[in-house]
């Protein structure tokens, strides 16, 4: 029920900024490399990356576009990864950073694989555990930016089939 309700919402919300998404599509595949990385840069705030994946996936080719937004989302986590390996949380006796922790410390890459593959809100206390666990920097990006790849390809090619039926749906 979340899922198709998230689905709505991303499909709603790319409606509103259509006129604009033209503009991201001028930038092609670095624009969106860009987009991601910046949005998942942002540690506790919510960005719009997975609605510009999904646009750009019907116009671009969506493995381009996985490739280009998993790569700039997987960097642009490292700044909780970071976070959390200067030691400078402030998350560590939270609720559900206390739940996620467990998982990293026991599974390590594959929760950061997992975790970063599905859309979730809490990814960004993985990367803190992650980095307050001195989780390998390039065991963390790497599993990262695999998640990512498969999380972004879901919306790229979801974007490529849903607006062109949406639109059909309308006419």
């Amino acid at each position: 029920m979340i899922a198709i309700l998230l689905v709505i919402g991303i499909m709603v919300y790319v409606y509103s900024i259509r006129s604009h998404i033209q503009d991201f599509a001028s930038y092609g595949y670095p624009g969106i490399f860009l987009v991601t990385l910046l949005a998942n840069a942002t540690v506790f705030l919510p960005a719009p990356g997975v609605a510009v994946v999904f646009a750009m996936g019907n116009i671009f080719n969506p493995i381009g576009v996985a490739v280009a937004a998993g790569t700039g989302g997987a960097i642009g986590e490292l700044s909780s990864y970071l976070a959390g390996f200067s030691g400078q949380a402030v998350v560590e006796n939270t609720r559900i950073y206390n739940r996620i922790s467990p998982w990293i410390q026991k599974y390590g890459g594959w929760a950061i694989l997992v975790l970063s593959a599905i859309p979730n809100p809490f990814f960004d206390l993985a990367g803190i555990a992650a980095g307050m666990g001195k989780m390998k920097f390039w065991r963390f990006l790497l599993f990262c930016w695999v998640g990512q790849i498969v999380k972004m390809s879901v919306f790229a090619f979801a974007g490529r089939y849903s607006i062109d039926w949406v639109v059909g749906f309308y006419k």
